[in-house]
């Protein structure tokens, strides 16, 4: 149904800006209106399918787990990163910044959504704000890593290492708080 429903939205918008092009000063809205209707249902059905899925509680549970690994992994490699972020060559921490984490904050950010339904949306906000934080000085790092800025290399490892051990702690405290 979510494949069917995904496949109509293209199909509808096609046909609209196919429709759209025929004539520069004419629409032929007997066609054009009955579309954009097939297209905009269309995407009301396939967001309400996708969000079934996401409410399943093993899809829930599941995305807790890698949600949960995923902000160990970041906070334990930024620790080990922080203590030896002086032997790394400036040049070189953008592929360690790759190596380290671009898979978990990929899984993290995946599994994301879930938290709304797990912790309520101000909690997911008050998350979400930290990791992001420290998603960008994580980016921050690989710019002035490929710009070759010693200093803020080394200064925004310890930053994106306090943002993440905040999000992590907002994160067990929520999860404590969804447990009890």
């Amino acid at each position: 149904m979510k494949n069917a429903a995904f496949t109509l939205v293209i199909l509808a918008f096609l046909g609209g800006a196919y429709l759209t092009s025929l004539d520069e000063n004419d629409v032929n809205w007997l066609f054009f209106i009955p579309l954009m209707i097939i297209g905009f249902v269309s995407a009301f059905l396939y967001i309400r399918e996708s969000n079934r899925a996401a409410f399943h509680s093993d899809t829930l549970q599941n995305n807790r787990e890698i949600m949960s690994t995923s902000l160990d992994n970041i906070v334990t490699r930024l620790d080990a990163l922080e203590g030896r972020k002086d032997r790394v060559p400036t040049y070189d921490m953008r592929f360690e910044i790759d190596r380290l984490f671009r898979d978990d904050l990929m899984q993290f950010a995946d599994a994301r959504n879930s938290m709304k339904h797990l912790f309520g949306i101000q909690r997911f906000a008050d998350i979400m704000s930290s990791f992001a934080a420290g998603e960008r000085y994580i980016n921050r790092i690989w710019s002035a890593s490929t710009d070759g800025y010693v200093d803020e290399v080394l200064l925004y490892v310890s930053k994106a290492n306090a943002q993440f051990k905040h999000a992590q702690e907002l994160f067990d405290s929520a999860q404590k708080q969804a447990s009890a």
